[in-house]
């Protein structure tokens, strides 16, 4: 008999006399109840097993005579006919992508090309406008940093603080980002046309020849007060549409699984709006060269690249609008609060840098590249300015530069997951440092010595100049796709096998110090030099050796966190590893009378099979 029983599929569960009076009928809802087939699903496995009646007649071998049986059958859990055994019907999918999916990715990336489409142009623009400025030039670039973008940064981000408790989230993203297009708009068609009226030529002139030329870059701000503006708005576009508007919505209606699948796409997306942003200043900046004489290119080419600034904002817009109209959002459910960040202050933020050597490290890496960049990527501009200083031929070169900038940095984050299972995190975390300090020591000695390399640089077509030019571009070019590519992801993934309450602590103390002090830190050295030195060609050899220290200090640290972190990882792994050692599945069944109680595992040695016994339990 159990052979038949095996060969058929049926088992007899562990029997159970019940008394059931001849008098009562049961219910037709206690009967639904009763028989009724019941699932249980084991990591894709669905058995499903159904209450049988007793029989007062002749048992017929499978069953035992009064008793409540089990019909014990094992299938698949995947529905065949697009319908799933729960009821559930399958939603439509496009290349094996849900739809409604879909129609919340595809606005995505389109709002997300659009936005960075818009920042190259405006990162490009803002650049041109304020170094090749007459009465200006690269040296404005570090006050103006400090003494106007960041106290207009803190001022927008206490205004959009208010603005966020009195709008909902709809009238919030309009009334952020519609200022943002009208004054771009505005500046193209109105300001800069204006500028030569409104600009104070004559008393920044009286000033500078008072004080001298040291304070050449603070006065330029007072003298070009109208492109200074722009140079601050460019700067909150990426950070206040990008940052906070985009990923905020984008976070708001995507699940986690889909910003697991598909953020990483926007990554790539960005750095392909790179190039097509980069073409198109490209060839506003060469409309020059088909106009007449004595007509403004600078200014034609202006009003075109606003004019598409002004498009694909309110193509933004109505991406957003779509999105909010036609697509169901996710809703949240009500989850226990999370604990919260620790908001740490200056003080407190700096003794817990100190007394944690491996969070020091990570420090140092994030304010070192901050630093870095920054002492390079103005003195650079400076010598721009010297090569180029139409503002149309600047602006030529900087859409070549944008285009090459996309471009690399599309290949280096292909190439990076390959460089992390190659060669570590180690060796990953030492590759920007090194870039920075090859190109930093090619692109310092061409300033410093040559003269000497001029008849050897003359064999190629290039002066001194150009040459110092072209390795600076090389050197931002590199450095930045690293950046994106590398750098970004060791400094997240150092976090990852430390504990709770140090990664934490750790983040809130490097955005609290670290940060500021990275994005600001070159700058103030390069006031710091101006001021004393009289101007920032006259302080390039103390910039480099400056900038060699950082480096060797960065390189010191990416080494001394590789040691510490590979120590963690093998223990985090050996950890995982004694998890593993122990995992039990428990399965629970339930019984007739309708209360859940700890029920039978299945058989490793057969699947398809639910063996019974009274009161005893079996193992999968």
């Amino acid at each position: 008999m159990e052979a038949v029983s095996r060969t058929i599929g049926f088992l007899p569960l562990p029997p159970k006399p019940t008394k059931v009076r001849s008098f009562l009928n049961p219910s037709q809802g206690l009967k639904h109840r009763l028989f009724a087939s019941k699932n249980l699903n084991i990591n894709g496995l669905s058995l499903s097993y159904k209450t049988i009646p007793s029989s007062e007649g002749k048992p017929s071998g499978l069953l035992h005579p009064k008793q409540k049986s089990f019909v014990c059958k094992a299938r698949s859990g995947s529905a065949g006919d697009g319908q799933s055994y729960s009821g559930e019907t399958q939603k439509p999918k496009v290349l094996g992508v849900e739809l409604l999916t879909l129609k919340k990715i595809i606005p995505l990336g389109l709002m997300f090309f659009c936005i960075l489409f818009n920042y190259t142009i405006l990162r490009d623009t803002k650049d041109v406008l304020v170094v090749t400025a007459k009465g200006s030039s690269a040296e404005i670039i570090p006050f103006l940093k400090t003494w106007v973008n960041l106290p207009m940064a803190v001022g927008f981000m206490l205004l959009y603080t208010k603005l966020s408790n009195v709008l909902s989230k709809k009238a919030l993203f309009y009334t952020v980002i519609v200022p943002f297009i009208a004054f771009f708009g505005a500046f193209g068609f109105l300001l800069y046309p204006l500028s030569y009226y409104i600009h104070p030529e004559a008393l920044s002139d009286h000033l500078l020849a008072v004080l001298g030329p040291r304070f050449l870059g603070p006065l330029a701000i007072m003298r070009i007060w109208t492109f200074c503006l722009f140079y601050v708005m460019a700067e909150l576009w990426g950070s206040v549409v990008i940052s906070v508007l985009f990923w905020g919505f984008a976070n708001q209606i995507t699940t986690v699984e889909e910003a697991k699948r598909f953020y990483p796409m926007f990554g790539l997306g960005a750095n392909i709006a790179l190039i097509f942003s980069g073409r198109t200043v490209k060839y506003f900046s060469n409309m020059r060269k088909n106009l007449g004489p004595g007509v403004d290119g600078w200014a034609i080419s202006l009003k075109g690249m606003m004019s598409i600034v002004v498009l694909m904002g309110f193509t933004i817009c109505f991406l957003y609008w779509w999105v909010n109209t036609y697509v169901p959002l996710p809703k949240r459910s009500r989850k226990k609060k999370k604990k919260e960040k620790p908001k740490m202050g200056t003080m407190e933020s700096l003794q817990f840098l100190v007394s944690s050597p491996y969070i020091r490290d990570l420090a140092t890496l994030v304010v070192a590249y901050g630093i870095s960049i920054n002492l390079v990527e103005v003195t650079w501009k400076l010598k721009l300015k010297a090569q180029f200083p139409s503002p149309n031929e600047y602006s030529s070169f900087m859409g070549d530069f944008s285009t090459v900038t996309g471009i690399t940095t599309f290949t280096m984050m292909l190439l990076s997951q390959f460089i992390f299972e190659k060669y570590g995190w180690g060796i990953a975390a030492k590759i920007t440092p090194t870039v920075l300090l090859l190109t930093g020591v090619g692109f310092f000695s061409l300033i410093l010595f040559g003269d000497p390399l001029a008849p050897s640089l003359a064999k190629f077509g290039m002066t001194p100049l150009l040459a110092a030019v072209y390795v600076g571009a090389m050197q931002n070019i590199f450095s930045k796709s690293a950046k994106y590519s590398l750098f970004d992801p060791c400094k997240e993934m150092a976090y990852i096998p430390l504990d709770e309450d140090t990664k934490v602590k750790g983040k809130a103390a490097i955005d609290v110090v670290c940060n500021p002090l990275g994005k600001s830190g070159g700058a103030l050295i390069q006031q710091f030099m101006i001021l004393t030195f009289g101007s920032l060609a006259n302080s390039t050899p103390y910039l480099g050796g400056i900038l060699l220290m950082i480096v060797f200090a960065w390189l010191s640290a990416a080494k001394s966190l590789d040691t510490q972190f590979t120590v963690l990882r093998k223990e985090q792994e050996l950890e995982k590893e004694m998890e593993r050692a122990v995992v039990e599945i428990p399965v629970v069944s339930e019984p007739a009378n309708g209360s859940l109680a700890s029920g039978s595992l299945l058989d490793s040695g057969d699947s398809t099979e639910c063996s019974s016994e009274t009161s005893t339990e079996k193992d999968i």
